[in-house]
């Protein structure tokens, strides 16, 4: 082998200047098309590849213009699906002017955290449900036992502060964050992806899912939670290009400027100030604040950002990662996540702290939280003076968590609409939220109806979406286990934490809803497999076309799936007949 020759094979090139094969297979997943020069730097941190003007200057554009509009797609392309998903979500929000389903535990109860600083017992209030519909709802005083931390009701009651306690004031909010939802999922997908495209694409699938769409459009914890999952997600996505870009600065570098892995820079480099997994840590802790099942992405999460630090340490040079990340990097993930997630659980209990109430020696404590003054009351021996104010009130909280921890793990009462989790990817048990069956001329029911209508809000993800998801799922983990795309392992990462605890407790009383959490995770799975049905930017051009057809008839056949179910996504009147033609199988009845 000639110097010239081996120099090139250092670099990563051939003679000729042609890609090596694993070179071409990285170019299928968004990586710089061209001649790719796998330095340690570039694997590292992979560039965004310049984005393309050849629509723009064919549109008519100048190539200063073409240039100006394809990078401000980074930014446009996200704003622009968002905006179609917030139009769809906000249309008519207040339709059905009900309390459907369990909006009748959280609408209210964010209302009483608004009235009352804690939750109330509405069930002392007859015909509560008509009374809040019709306007005039009076807030009891008495303290209501509840199963769920307190901030998802918070983030519902933000909206019933600024509209009232009206079906739109209630589902405001959730509109909100499943707006936002669709705009970090864009976001998050061109950065993993490090592809505008299919960032969208991620993004435009949450956009037309059935499941996320109807849940954005109701008031339950679940589409906060998945919120505040993802954007924990989208934290430690941008953790990760920085802490590798920093390993990426502080290598040497060869005379022409290559760089080169370094023992000293892998094992010993400090990182610095990690702001943004501090930020994951606030939102994991909102999640886990929301519903207790947020604590589980805290646990996914943190041995994710463990492997990727190993990983990172490891491409830097380091000779021993493991022994270099516990040393450098496990303490201060440690710290920045699970105190900061746990301070956020206690701190949202802020309203049940701080309500107190007062004592009557005949009635006992009044106007107080649920089970506030456990410890003075059942608790046996309390400590006195300074100690009681601060620790009594901890240790009914951590009696009152038991409680609740007992009923979430046990409560097993029969529901029509139960699901087992085995059955969640194919969506062969949707819930309905909403029913109701019109006469001719009433409530919507077009006049000329030869029979009645049906007024339905399904809780059914969009079906062909779930099922491309399922191999979409296998796709990735052959390219996980096989390959070892660390994006593969990612996704896998955020739907497997929502999705297979729920196998623990398969005789309890669950719901295909509960799946709303791991959906944006299953959109950017689909996104990934459609990336590698387009094939690479180098491919023959008949294998691009080919891949271009079959990805755009998928995607085509989805959103047309989304529109043929949006009838009964949103309570639309429909002759019975069409609504039967949308009952494709039995158990969605």
């Amino acid at each position: 082998m000639t110097s010239d020759t081996a120099t090139h094979s250092r670099q990563g090139l051939t003679t000729d200047e042609q890609p090596l094969p694993w070179q071409r297979r990285l170019r299928r997943f968004g990586y710089p098309g061209g001649v790719v020069r796998p330095d340690v730097r570039e694997r590292l941190v992979p560039a965004f590849p310049e984005p393309g003007t050849r629509v723009w200057e064919a549109m008519g554009a100048g190539p200063g213009a073409a240039r100006v509009l394809a990078r401000s797609m980074g930014w446009a392309g996200p704003l622009v699906v968002a905006l179609f998903a917030g139009l769809l979500r906000f249309w008519n929000l207040g339709s059905p002017n009900a309390v459907i389903f369990d909006e009748t535990y959280y609408a209210k109860d964010a209302w009483a955290l608004l009235k009352r600083g804690y939750e109330v017992d509405w069930n002392s209030v007859k015909d509560v449900n008509d009374q809040i519909v019709a306007g005039h709802a009076a807030v009891p005083d008495a303290p209501g036992y509840v199963v769920h931390p307190p901030v998802g009701k918070w983030v519902i009651a933000l909206g019933e502060w600024m509209f009232g306690l009206n079906p739109f004031g209630w589902r405001f909010m959730v509109a909100v964050l499943g707006t936002l939802s669709v705009l970090m999922l864009c976001r998050i997908g061109r950065r993993l992806f490090r592809s505008t495209f299919l960032g969208c694409l991620a993004g435009a699938l949450l956009a037309v899912d059935g499941l996320h769409f109807v849940m954005s459009r109701t008031a339950l914890l679940d589409t906060v939670l998945m919120f505040f999952v993802l954007a924990a997600f989208g934290c430690v996505l941008v953790d990760r290009d920085r802490a590798r870009a920093r390993l990426a600065a502080a290598l040497p570098e060869r005379e022409d400027g290559t760089p080169l892995p370094d023992a000293g820079v892998g094992d010993r480099l400090r990182l610095g100030r990690r702001p943004w997994r501090l930020a994951a840590g606030v939102f994991l802790g909102l999640a886990f604040a929301t519903k207790w099942n947020g604590g589980i992405y805290l646990a996914a999460f943190g041995l994710m950002i463990v492997l990727w630090d190993v990983g990172s340490r490891r491409l830097a040079g380091a000779r021993r990662p493991w022994l270099s990340t516990l040393r450098r990097d496990v303490p201060w993930a440690f710290a920045s996540t699970v105190p900061v997630a746990v301070g956020v659980y206690v701190a949202s209990w802020t309203g049940w702290f701080t309500h107190s109430g007062t004592y009557d020696k005949t009635a006992g404590w009044q106007h107080s939280g649920y089970n506030r003054h456990w410890a003075e009351t059942e608790g046996g021996q309390s400590p006195d003076g300074f100690l009681a104010g601060v620790l009594n009130p901890l240790r009914s909280l951590w009696h009152y968590e038991r409680q609740v921890w007992d009923f979430n793990t046990t409560l097993s009462s029969p529901h029509t609409y139960q699901s087992n989790p085995w059955s969640w990817l194919v969506q062969s048990r949707p819930v309905s939220y909403f029913y109701e069956s019109p006469k001719p001329g009433n409530a919507g029911c077009p006049i000329d109806t030869a029979d009645k209508c049906a007024r339905e809000v399904l809780a059914l993800g969009t079906p062909l979406l779930w099922w491309a998801g399922c191999f979409a799922v296998v796709y990735l983990l052959y390219r996980w286990a096989l390959r070892r795309d660390w994006r593969a392992g990612a996704v896998l990462c955020g739907v497997m934490a929502g999705y297979l605890p729920w196998f623990m407790w398969q005789e309890r009383t669950i719901f295909v809803f509960y799946a709303v959490v791991f959906v944006p995770f299953l959109c950017l799975a689909v996104a990934m497999m459609v990336g590698a049905i387009l094939g690479p930017p180098g491919a023959p051009e008949r294998r691009r076309a080919l891949g271009a057809v079959g990805a755009g008839v998928l995607v085509l056949l989805i959103a047309w799936n989304f529109v043929y179910f949006f009838p009964i996504y949103t309570g639309q009147a429909i002759p019975m007949d069409a609504w039967r033609n949308r009952m494709w199988f039995d158990t969605w009845i």
